[in-house]
């Protein structure tokens, strides 16, 4: 039905990308959510006055609620798609992320309401009647919800959208919490045991449980979540497809997300320090354009010149280079003496280090470079900076390490 519909309603349906079609879809199946919700609450109430169960009635009213999350939902796809504004210069995208946390929240509330109407059934047992109406809207809403469940989790797919994710989710948990009330009105019929409440308190757990999972998908981008690593791969293949223009290296990526078709990256370019500025310029250019039209994203790319050619900088950083890999051996070895590798193909950031250059003095010389560490490593910074120092003063008494400590945000 929403196929159907979406070719009907929506130009271009197809372009998932384009932020008029991503909001045309969440507009619709937030209505066909609304419209399905309300049929269900409709149905599941009147089974509910029939059978007198009050487990029937309660899911009705986590229907009414279904409604208003699609509600939520559908307001909150047309709320992102405004324009950006003075007071808001980077769009709305990431209201898009509130209205998914909204409709968790939701979910998390009926999961206690249920766990309460559960644990007092089973403190204060009632009996409750059987009929075939009864078990025919029950099996109707297990379709419904199935149904829900699927196109909305296949479209959020689609468009990537947190909110219509979590209402997958939310549409998932109602259909086992629909089933388990069929096969409990079932089981108290034919063998007249009364298992209404503890099933109810089962069922609130896994709501609850669907209702955290969902919130973290969407708590996440608010946060500032990691970046996907494929998304980085893909960042650093065509920044550094263009090592025959000069681009010889990429450090310090930071992406910026504010909302689906609404990312911005930032990054640093080691260009040789020896090569014509306005040549490399244009190249930084280019490199920013082709992010821009490949990944649909903003570009920002500030070039950094470094000594390519100078004999003894190139020997002083493989130096650094070797002290870096043993601690990176190092630590590889005390992640795995304390069991936190499982898995030998496990990847693990590593210490890197860029920005690398020698100034020398007539006492001493300074080394000067960045280094870049995981967020779980288990050395602070200071013990880092100590032992590098430390090991190239080895080498060298006359040679200081100057050394600024980064983190790796992708």
């Amino acid at each position: 039905m929403v196929t159907l519909l979406a070719k009907l309603l929506i130009k271009n349906y197809n372009d998932y990308k384009d932020d008029r079609v991503r909001r045309a879809y969440g507009v619709l199946c937030g209505a066909v959510g609304i419209f399905l919700n309300i049929c269900l609450f409709a149905g599941k109430f009147l089974a509910g006055q029939i059978s007198g169960s009050i487990a029937i009635t309660a899911d009705a009213f986590n229907n009414l609620s279904d409604a208003g999350s699609s509600l939520i939902t559908m307001v909150g796809f047309k709320m992102a798609g405004q324009k950006p504004d003075p007071d808001h210069p980077f769009g709305h995208g990431r209201i898009e992320y509130i209205s998914g946390l909204l409709v968790s929240v939701i979910i998390i509330l009926m999961g206690y309401e249920l766990m309460k109407d559960s644990i007092s059934k089973i403190v204060h047992p009632e009996a409750t009647e059987f009929s075939p109406v009864v078990i025919g809207i029950l099996l109707a809403s297990i379709l419904v919800k199935v149904y829900m469940s699927f196109y909305n989790r296949g479209i959020g797919r689609k468009i990537d959208s947190s909110a219509m994710k979590a209402t997958a989710t939310d549409s998932l948990s109602d259909t086992i919490a629909t089933s388990v009330v069929l096969i409990t009105t079932l089981v108290s019929h034919f063998t007249g045991l009364n298992i209404d409440g503890y099933c109810g308190v089962l069922v609130s757990l896994f709501v609850l449980w669907a209702g955290i999972n969902a919130a973290k998908d969407t708590v996440g981008p608010l946060l500032g979540q990691a970046p996907d690593p494929e998304f980085v791969a893909r960042i650093e293949q065509i920044v550094m497809s263009h090592q025959d223009e000069g681009i010889v290296g990429i450090h310090d990526l930071v992406v910026h997300d504010y909302g689906p078709g609404r990312v911005m990256i930032s990054l640093h370019a080691e260009v040789p320090s020896n090569q014509n500025i306005l040549d490399l310029h244009d190249t930084i250019d280019l490199v920013e354009h082709e992010l821009a039209s490949k990944l649909d994203c903003q570009a920002v790319i500030h070039m950094d010149p470094i000594e390519v050619n100078d004999e003894k900088t190139n020997r002083m950083k493989i130096i650094v280079s070797s002290v870096i890999d043993a601690m990176n051996t190092a630590y590889m070895e005390r992640l795995k003496d304390n069991k936190k590798i499982k898995n030998p193909e496990d990847k693990y950031k590593e210490i890197t280090f860029h920005d690398f250059r020698m100034v020398e003095g007539p006492t001493h010389t300074n080394l000067i470079f960045d280094v870049v560490l995981p967020f779980d490593f288990d050395m602070s910074d200071d013990e880092v900076v100590k032992h590098i120092q430390t090991e190239v003063g080895r080498v060298n008494p006359s040679y200081y390490s100057v050394i600024c400590v980064d983190k790796a945000y992708a």
